[in-house]
């Protein structure tokens, strides 16, 4: 039998690991946004989701290994991650595209 004590230790790392990635709802939206900043090596890159009659808010929406993290687009930071990702992608287009000429 399985105690009470081990239940409770799984259900509170459970619940402290949800809400760190699992905002999305119906169709895939974000409903709420991550309130904890990313470290920016754990992002493998990003989407963008705006109002629409499915999904309710504007976030940026980070991929990780872990899954997807929505975030406010009005914080700076989250702003400047996607900056940096973009000059990232930005990159590797600009050496993809020496190679290619």
């Amino acid at each position: 039998m399985v105690s009470i004590k081990a239940t409770v230790a799984v259900l509170t790392l459970l619940s402290a690991c949800l809400p760190a990635y699992a905002y999305t709802g119906h169709y895939g939206c974000c409903q709420n946004y991550m309130t904890t900043k990313i470290p920016f090596m754990r992002i493998k890159g990003y989407s963008v989701q705006t109002v629409t009659e499915m999904c309710h808010i504007n976030a940026i929406i980070f991929h990780t290994k872990k899954g997807k993290a929505c975030m406010n687009p009005a914080l700076n930071w989250v702003m400047d991650f996607v900056n940096r990702l973009r000059n990232k992608a930005q990159m590797v287009h600009n050496k993809t595209s020496k190679v290619q000429k």
